[in-house]
């Protein structure tokens, strides 16, 4: 469906009919009208991706969120549906990606030794560390910096999408339990992206709530797509680490409150 056949059609009308029937043709007729929001959802997560995962499967699983979410949506509830469909489409993308297993071995490596020495060099240093101190704690020049750093960007989009998820709500489903929970991660959140280095900061804005492609980015900071990419990698572990501690306060906390418990 083009931009002008789009136009022509009364959506609201469409949704209408939809709930008062359930019509599988008018729901097909709902999903190629939103057809657009999957193809945008897979171009944003594939430009992180490398070129052997496939982009048809990718998004013929956007797809099936998105008939999912069609089915599942109560128009009464008056939320917008592009953010309620955008989480399942996502969503879908996401799962099928990790049921592909598509990051190789070796690159889990890198990425286990790599997140340890950020890990362990900002634990010392109480800052960011800089691309000097990590290349030595790692042992490789600036050009293997990034070599590395490229090739563990490919595996960081989903760590964080899995994390931004909680940023959109979802039709109310949630019972008012999860819902505190999710708030209380989104704040978490918030708080680890504001201690984030400055350009970290505005690429994972513009990425994440923004919605912009890192070539679009790097058109923004006027600096080179890779150099981009480099910046998210970095962003994401140091997000994952801090969200880490953040988990690991809260369980020693709660272990401390159980432990007095017992003993009043």
């Amino acid at each position: 469906m083009d931009a002008e056949s789009r136009k022509k059609i009364d959506v609201e009308s469409l949704w209408r009919r939809y709930q008062e029937d359930r019509n599988t043709d008018l729901r097909n007729e709902l999903a190629e009208y939103y057809l657009p929001l999957v193809k945008m959802t897979a171009g944003r997560i594939a430009i992180s991706l490398p070129a052997h995962v496939d982009r048809e499967d990718l998004l013929s699983s956007g797809f099936f969120g998105l008939l999912d979410a069609i089915e599942r949506y109560d128009l009464s509830r008056k939320n917008k549906f592009e953010t309620y469909a955008g989480v399942r489409v996502r969503g879908a993308m996401l799962d099928y990606l990790r049921s592909k297993d598509w990051v190789p071995v070796t690159t889990r490596q890198k990425i286990r030794k790599y997140e340890k020495a950020v890990s362990d060099l900002e634990g010392e240093l109480g800052r960011p560390a800089t691309d000097e101190e990590l290349g030595a704690r790692l042992g490789v020049d600036e050009k293997e910096l990034r070599k590395i750093e490229k090739q563990v960007s490919v595996a960081t989009v989903i760590p964080l999408e899995d994390y931004l998820r909680v940023d959109t709500p979802v039709s109310g489903e949630a019972g008012p339990s999860e819902q505190a929970e999710k708030q209380e991660l989104k704040e978490e959140l918030a708080q680890a992206i504001d201690q984030l280095p400055e350009k970290e900061k505005i690429v994972v804005t513009l990425y994440y709530y923004e919605e912009m492609t890192l070539k679009e980015i790097s058109l923004v900071l006027h600096l080179t797509e890779a150099r981009i990419s480099q910046l998210h990698t970095k962003a994401v572990f140091r997000l994952r680490g801090f969200m880490a501690q953040e988990s690991a306060g809260q369980e020693a906390e709660g272990a401390k409150k159980k432990r007095s418990s017992r003993k009043g």
